[in-house]
Order: structure tokens, then sequence, then C-alpha cells
């Protein structure tokens, strides 16, 4: 396992990120206390240090069983990550959205769960749309003057947001975002019409969730196998199928499987980014940790990219036209040095 630095931080984490939010049965489904413990053990073993869970995976379970291993293993060992926003009860208006008293409220209570005094790095999991950024901020950075936190980072919230925040971070000399955490696959594309490139500006590193496109593009509905998946679902559209299919050609080609080609695409494309691997069985993890010793090829990235090529829309595409390219550069573009 290599490690890469978390956005513009000195952090080191794995290159694969343990996504725990199946540890747990409550719902009919997941890992139990064993299975989990077995999961993380392979996991460390293999060299990975990267857990990603939140309050309200599993009703909190999932942090109660991290907290019970963690506390019976070596905790610095382990970049434990969390998140606060959704709702633990729903008898307190206050127990969920990104304001600051129910931020304070559920971070102690991940505390508590996880058996830990500080968390490493603190998501904010869902933009609410009302609480202002620089409370968020100003809490956020409080967070890790207190020790309690120390980095913080966000998910699932527009980038114009995000970008605020962080330029208002910089200028108050508060703590900064340091990591992005979107749904981002093949068959999930449109975070590089904003949110990829506010990333790579800001020298955050995204974490995709979802890089399997809920197992999707492993091929295995190709094959009809059953999953959590409804047949309505747009993940197993038309467009859907096109580009798995093409994943399962080049990993036949490889002789891997469809998850290491559809994973290590997320980690080939020219930024930071580290995919979240979900597991509920042992042997999901194995497959999954074999990622790390794929290559994809120039001829392998451009199929992939094709087949799965989305429109960006504007201002996304107006940039790339011939014209504007001229009109802005005076016919010297492909003479000038560009940033990535």
């Amino acid at each position: 396992m290599n490690y890469k630095l978390l956005g513009r931080s000195g952090l080191k984490v794995s290159e694969l990120c343990l996504g725990t939010m199946g540890f747990g049965t409550e719902g009919g489904w997941g890992a139990d206390k064993e299975a989990s413990f077995a999961i993380m053990d392979a996991y460390a073993n293999a060299g990975g240090n990267f857990l990603d869970t939140a309050n309200m995976y599993k009703l909190g379970t999932s942090e109660k069983i991290i907290g019970e291993y963690l506390n019976n293993h070596d905790r610095d060992y382990f970049v434990l990550a969390t998140k606060y926003t959704l709702k633990d009860n729903t008898t307190n208006p206050n127990a969920s959205g990104n304001n600051r008293k129910n931020m304070m409220r559920s971070v102690e209570e991940s505390l508590k769960r996880l058996q830990t005094d500080f968390i490493d790095v603190l998501y904010l999991h869902i933009w609410d749309d009302l609480t202002p950024i620089d409370e968020i901020m100003r809490g956020m950075d409080d967070l890790v003057r207190q020790g309690k936190v120390n980095y913080i980072a966000i998910s699932d919230t527009p980038a114009w947001v995000v970008a605020k925040g962080n330029t208002l971070a910089e200028v108050m000399g508060w703590s900064q975002f340091v990591a992005l955490q979107v749904e981002y696959s093949l068959i999930a594309r449109t975070p590089e019409r904003e949110l990829i490139p506010m990333a790579k500006h800001f020298g955050m590193t995204v974490t995709p969730w979802a890089p399997l496109g809920g197992g999707v593009l492993t091929g295995k509905y190709l094959k009809g196998d059953q999953g959590r998946i409804k047949p309505e679902s747009k993940r197993l559209n038309d467009k859907a199928v096109e580009i798995t299919k093409v994943v399962v050609d080049i990993a036949d080609e490889l002789g891997v499987s469809g998850s290491h080609v559809a994973l290590k695409w997320t980690m080939q494309q020219g930024f930071s980014s580290i995919p979240i691997v979900g597991a509920t069985k042992l042997s999901q993890l194995e497959d999954n940790l074999k990622t790390i010793d794929v290559t994809l090829t120039a001829e392998h990235l451009k199929r992939l990219d094709e087949v799965s090529a989305i429109e960006l829309g504007f201002p996304g595409e107006f940039f790339r036209e011939e014209g504007v390219k001229t009109n802005t550069f005076g016919g010297f573009y492909d003479k000038l040095e560009k940033r990535g």
C-alpha cells in the first residue's frame, strides 16, 4: 500500500480508504462486529490506515464497532474520519443540519461512540442550505483548536460554497477543508463540471464515494446477479450498461476484476483521488485491495473516458470552442504551459 498526503496537509493516508457504512446489521444488511473486525484487520495488514464513517451509519453502530476495535489496537496508526449533519434523533430540531449547536453535540456523541479523544478528519456530511458558511468554518476551527479534531473536510456540497468557505478560512486564519467527498465514478462524472476543478484549485484531495456505482461497475448485474440496486435505478440504465461492458472488457484483457478497473480509473485522473471502498464481506475487501497492483494504460483510459464522457455544459463546453480559444489567447493556446 502506498500513501498520499491528504490535500494540502502533511497527513499521510493510504491510497485506498475503507468505507464502513455497512458495519452493523441494522436494516437487514451489513457486517456484524466479528466480520467488521476481520475486514479492518485485513485492511490494516495490507497497510491501510484511512477509515471512513459517519454519525448516522447504521444508526451509530458503525462508529461503535470502530471504537471497540480501536480500543484494542494502535489508535494513532489509524486516520479516522467521521461526519456530522445527519439526524441521530427526531425530537430535537437542532439534532441535525450544519449549525454549530449540532456540530458540537454530534462530535461529542461521536467521540463517545468511537471511544477516542479526537477525530482525525471531520467532514460536514451534506449541505443544508441554511447555515452560514462562516458559522461552519468558525465552529470547525474551534474544534481543531480544542484538540477534538485534527483536520476538516466537506462532502456533498456545491462547489461555490466550498470555495467560499476555504477562501474565508484563508483570510481569517482558520482551518481549511483538505478533502472533498462526492459521488464520483465512471457512471457519475458530473463532479467534473465544477467540484473537481474547484478541489484541484484549492489542493483538496477528492475521496469518491460509490466509486463502483453501488456495485454496477463490477459487472455483476450484467451477469444477472442480484444486489441492493433496484432495476429502475439510473445506475442500471442503457448508458451505465454500455460503460460497464467496456470496464469488463478491459478487466478481461488485464486478467483482473471489473472493480479493479473502475477503482483504478478514479485513481488515475490526474488529481489527488482516494476512492472509498466499502465492504461488508472480507472477500470484497480482499478483492478491492488488489486494485493497488493494477495500472491502466493510456489506451485503457481513453476507452473508458470516451464511453463515459459527459457534457460539461456552460461554461465548460464554451471554453473548449476553438473560436473562444482563438479570441482569448490570440492563437497562442497550443504554445502555452497549462496549469493542472
